[in-house]
């Protein structure tokens, strides 16, 4: 008797467990936002007020850095930094656009992303150092915004900085798209938008960027195959595009851009490590069309296990720092100028 009463107790219990996890995989903001008050407590994760009080600059890095610029007033958290490689702002550098990580729910210009090992502002200060005028971008979160809004905001972006360029000294002719976890998700959408018309229709997103502005993108570790995903990565990114993990086949392919690459999609710079598959799949594809890419694996070329985003541990990593050189001298030569 008392076995089959230890029974029924186990029974329930994973009765109750299997319940929970449908729930949560229904609703994954039920688990997302256990995570975001953690993060943000009683502030705000989507504002139409800056983050902090705009500032122009030289940051400790010896940069001019001019803060909190409002490229949009349609959706929240739509600011951006510049920071410059030289004070003398006269002078021209190709204009390297970054969007941060965070899973859509977290993260922003200034945090980076809280789940990545994350020096996201020295490897900034690193880019910038090399030649490249950084256009340091936020967009809005989840639970209150989701896919397609950040790519919308992207494009916001953009815009703002054509119209503002003489103002703010931006050389838009010589554009680079980079972006770390969910930044690299949408670097590497933003590259399908700008290049393949089906594409940007099926997000109804038109983009101001030309294909001859874009010299790069930069895909720092993006996941995009959403079937290979684990569970953890799909209660995000299910989250992120339609709050719920269980996608359609339409909800999965206006996500993935890896079947919308085309001939015209600019020269490619990836970065791989916890989603090394999906940089491999998108490595592949753009081979298939005959574009320009270059693929960092350190587990392929090295036989190293790295964390995600590793590239942003270049000042104290060998191996992060060699990917890191890789990536300038692939930048160096898209563009006229790079690192002189």
């Amino acid at each position: 008797m008392k076995k089959w009463k230890i029974l029924r107790i186990i029974i329930i219990i994973e009765i109750i467990f299997c319940l929970g996890l449908l729930a949560v995989a229904v609703h994954p903001q039920l688990i997302v936002g256990l995570i975001q008050k953690a993060l943000y407590k009683d502030q705000a994760v989507n504002t139409y007020s800056p983050l902090h009080k705009p500032h122009r600059g030289v940051n400790q890095a010896g940069h001019l850095k001019i803060t909190e610029c409002q490229y949009s007033k349609e959706y929240p958290n739509s600011f951006l930094d510049i920071i410059y490689p030289s004070q003398d702002v006269e002078q021209k550098y190709p204009t390297l656009f970054y969007f941060h990580g965070g899973g859509f729910f977290g993260g922003s210009k200034d945090m980076g992303d809280p789940m990545a090992a994350n020096e996201s502002t020295a490897l900034l200060d690193d880019l910038c150092a090399a030649g490249y005028t950084i256009v340091n971008v936020d967009y809005a979160l989840v639970p209150d915004y989701h896919f397609p809004v950040p790519l919308i905001q992207a494009n916001q972006a953009f815009d703002w900085a054509i119209r503002h360029a003489e103002e703010y000294h931006l050389d838009m002719d010589q554009v680079i798209i980079m972006g770390s976890s969910a930044g690299a998700i949408m670097a590497s959408q933003l590259g399908s938008i700008i290049t393949n018309p089906q594409y940007a229709d099926l997000l109804k997103i038109t983009p101001v960027l030309s294909k001859k502005r874009v010299k790069a993108i930069v895909v720092d570790d993006a996941p995009l195959d959403y079937d290979s995903f684990t569970f953890a990565c799909k209660l995000l990114i299910g989250n992120y595009v339609k709050g719920t993990i269980f996608l359609s086949s339409k909800d999965k392919s206006r996500y993935n851009n890896i079947s919308h690459v085309t001939k015209d999609y600019p020269a490619t710079f990836l970065l791989g490590s916890e989603y090394r598959t999906d940089m491999n799949e998108l490595h592949e594809a753009l081979n298939k069309v005959s574009v320009q890419n270059e693929l960092a694996d350190p587990w392929q070329e090295e036989g190293k296990k790295m964390p995600h985003c590793f590239v942003s541990r270049e000042r104290t990593d060998e191996v992060a720092r060699r990917a890191f050189q890789r990536l300038i001298r692939f930048l160096k030569n898209q563009t006229n100028d790079g690192i002189k």
